[in-house]
């Protein structure tokens, strides 16, 4: 496991440590508030990186 997959994988368990979970509270993004939609971006952002970095890993 290389550096930068270990990073994002390490910060993809911190967000879901400290960040909302807004699908369980049932926010609908029309009435999302930009600090809300920032941070469901950052969570997404951090989760695809997360994702590619292991595809690499695997060879796919």
């Amino acid at each position: 496991m290389g550096l930068k997959s270990s990073f994002f994988k390490g910060l993809s368990k911190l967000n879901k440590i400290i960040l909302p979970n807004y699908t369980k509270k049932g926010l609908e993004l029309e009435n999302a508030t930009k600090f809300q939609l920032a941070i469901i971006g950052w969570k997404a952002w951090v989760t695809k990186h997360a994702t590619n970095h292991n595809q690499k890993l695997l060879g796919n």
